[in-house]
């Protein structure tokens, strides 16, 4: 497999520290930003790193997602992964804010969130021009898995991963919890 995927992980992994450390907009609090010494990453693995087909729907459903802060968002639930960790079948449900959108939002939790990985959850944005196969597969990768900001500060309000994409299997992919 090639190493190209390896390294535009390790770049993306690099401009964020970058963007979170010294960036006015980062999610850090402005307090915590000169201490900032970059977020944490399990290795990235290639174990980890799916190219799938999505089973869309042929009608999608709207589906309302919760916030951090109580609030509520709509999402049409477009289509599912179906896939194998650690020798466990598991299937992950993919949204779309807008139907026209040709991103795909993959919000899940898993064995790690809460004790090695943020509790609420982690994100996968799924591009059409960048995670896409020639084939018309997804690439479905968790070294891309990523906390949400109000991992970072309370002032951030997120969707929570629906129930319907908590795993049971751990992830031991991507963003691991901010302290």
């Amino acid at each position: 497999m090639s190493t190209d995927w390896r390294r535009a992980i390790e770049t993306q992994r690099e401009e964020k520290d970058r963007y979170f450390g010294g960036d006015p907009h980062s999610p850090i609090p402005p307090d915590e930003r000169e201490s900032f010494d970059g977020l944490e990453y399990y290795p990235i693995d290639e174990d980890y790193r799916f190219e799938l087909p999505l089973h869309e729907y042929d009608d999608t459903e709207p589906v309302t997602v919760g916030t951090s802060t109580d609030g509520e968002r709509e999402y049409l639930r477009w289509g599912e992964f179906r896939f194998t960790v650690d020798g466990e079948d598991v299937a992950l449900q993919a949204y779309k804010g807008d139907p026209d959108d040709e991103r795909l939002w993959v919000p899940f939790r898993d064995a790690t969130s809460g004790d090695e990985t943020y509790g609420a959850g982690r994100y996968l944005d799924l591009e059409d021009d960048a995670h896409r196969t020639n084939d018309g597969n997804w690439i479905l990768d968790f070294n891309e898995a990523y906390n949400p900001t109000c991992a970072y500060s309370d002032r951030y309000e997120c969707p929570l991963p629906p129930t319907e994409n908590w795993l049971e299997v751990p992830i031991e992919a991507g963003e691991k919890a901010y302290h």
